[in-house]
């Protein structure tokens, strides 16, 4: 897991987000190998199959916290206009990964919206500061 995203995780202690995150991790992980690697093997093919469909179910309890942070971020140098946890979790099967340049460039935008979520997340928590 990304360090800065383990430590907010662990300050809000939320079972449900910590298993987004984990498979969200999963996904990443398995996106940046099968890219890498020029090819989705048979276990890749697999851990793709029941990754994605898990995302797929979690995400709508994220998508609306996100979809508030995504559009600040960049893939490819360019502003994000689009969802890049949607558009990460479209590929049908690992397999269309492979030689998927924009995929790449589209996880630190994904990654980066997260940890501005977990932040705003964070930052809600904190009692209001009182002026004097």
């Amino acid at each position: 897991m990304n360090p800065f995203t383990q430590s907010l995780t662990r300050a809000l202690a939320d079972p449900a987000l910590d298993a987004f995150v984990a498979g969200w991790d999963g996904l990443e992980a398995l996106v940046v190998r099968v890219y890498r690697g020029g090819v989705a093997t048979p276990a890749d093919e697999t851990e793709w199959a029941v990754l994605r469909p898990a995302l797929a179910r979690a995400y709508p309890a994220w998508a609306k916290a996100l979809a508030s942070h995504w559009p600040q971020t960049r893939a490819g140098g360019q502003p994000v206009t689009a969802d890049p946890f949607a558009r990460l979790m479209s590929f049908a099967r690992a397999a269309e990964i492979v030689g998927d340049w924009a995929a790449m460039q589209t996880l630190p935008a994904a990654r980066e919206a997260l940890n501005r979520m977990l932040v705003a997340r964070l930052d809600a928590r904190k009692p209001p500061m009182r002026t004097p």
